[in-house]
């Protein structure tokens, strides 16, 4: 097994000890459209709370909190889906790359994406990342849910232009 990425322990980060709920997005399967808004909201971080986490092979019950054992991803997956995500980061404008962690829990694999707040914010990403015409929105996170912003809330987003929060500098 690889030595993780993460900056944190996966059993905290699914356990949320160390990052509250809001900034934790669980996939139970490889899906890029919601998967690459997701990340393009985390990257945005409207918030300044530290960009966020999606875990991708780990899925949630209503409330929001991960089930256990995780869903997990087949190990001939595991390939495919960075290809694929590979592509679709590059549809984010400007392109972003989160941090990619293969992990492993009670046996299964898990892809974990970290992506820290931007040093190129705003990002926008296709709302449907296989449509043949493609539209970029800027999405945002609110609360437990990526959002695309509009109105006052895009005027914010556009008006952090370069301004990496504290926290995520290099």
């Amino acid at each position: 097994m690889n030595v993780s990425k993460l900056p944190i322990s996966l059993t905290d980060l699914l356990r949320q000890r160390t990052v509250e709920g809001e900034r934790i997005e669980y996939k139970a399967g490889w899906n890029p459209d919601p998967i690459i808004r997701t990340v393009c909201a985390f990257a945005n971080d409207f918030e300044n709370l530290g960009g966020g986490y999606v875990v991708i092979g780990q899925d949630c019950d209503a409330n929001g909190q991960p089930v256990f054992p995780p869903a997990g991803l087949a190990d001939n997956q595991l390939d495919k889906i960075q290809r694929e995500l590979l592509a679709r980061c590059q549809l984010i404008q400007p392109p972003y790359f989160p941090v990619l962690s293969i992990e492993e829990l009670e046996g299964r694999k898990l892809i974990v994406l970290w992506a820290p707040g931007g040093q190129t914010r705003p990002y926008k990403a296709p709302e449907s990342v296989t449509a043949k015409h493609k539209v970029w929105r800027y999405y945002i996170r609110r609360y437990s849910s990526t959002v695309e912003a509009k109105g006052d809330s895009e005027q914010e987003l556009l008006s952090l232009t370069a301004k990496v929060p504290f926290d995520d500098r290099g």
